[in-house]
């Protein structure tokens, strides 16, 4: 069964992992996925376990954070923590559209965990049909440690690979606007056409032209 939390609990913090562990679970993790709207690359899914009693100081939504400081998270994450990774490829996203490839991101990273989990809480309001006890946090990147954790772990991992594709396909910027619909990555677009990992089911792609 799949619980939606809401809004006005705020506040980063252990609360609602301490509250499921008081009920019994004993792998509880954090689902988290980056890489919706990019109109190339793969959407990215991590899912956190996070030792309660060992946690890294200063976590935070992914997006509040400085890139230097996502990175130095990073290895405290995968040093304190049962991690899972996993993605979802442009040209899956492009066969079963974005939301399905966010849902199956988040199942095989969760599936990627070395431990089984018996609790999972989801960033948003959409969560995936998981093998466990789940809860849909709106804004749980920003409310909830151990999603907190899975938004940079996620956030690190799909920037390191678009910037490895950003060194193969340099004239598109991946490096810097990580696949996003920049000014420049569309006039890019426009005068060179999309590279092999773009998602050509996305609007402009998937017309074909770019009104600039």
């Amino acid at each position: 069964m799949t619980v939606l939390i809401r809004p006005p609990q705020s506040g980063l913090g252990l609360d609602r992992e301490l509250s499921a562990r008081a009920q019994g679970f004993t792998c509880i993790a954090g689902l988290d996925e980056v890489g919706r709207g990019p109109l190339a690359g793969p959407v990215v899914s991590a899912a956190v376990v996070l030792d309660l009693d060992n946690v890294p100081e200063g976590l935070a939504d992914s997006k509040a954070l400085t890139a230097a400081k996502r990175e130095a998270l990073f290895p405290e994450i995968l040093a304190t923590s049962h991690v899972g990774i996993a993605s979802v490829s442009h040209q899956e996203i492009d066969t079963i559209n974005i939301r399905q490839a966010s849902l199956l991101a988040m199942c095989r990273a969760l599936a990627a965990l070395p431990c089984k989990p018996d609790m999972a809480f989801v960033d948003g309001n959409d969560p995936p049909d998981l093998p466990c006890s789940t809860e849909a946090v709106i804004k749980g990147d920003s409310r909830i440690a151990s999603i907190a954790a899975a938004s940079i772990v996620a956030k690190v991992v799909r920037d390191r690979m678009m910037t490895r594709l950003g060194q193969a396909y340099p004239a598109y910027g991946f490096a810097s606007n990580a696949g996003y619909s920049t000014k420049a990555h569309l006039t890019v677009i426009a005068s060179e056409g999309p590279c092999p990992f773009h998602r050509l089911s996305f609007s402009p792609l998937r017309q074909g032209l770019l009104d600039l």
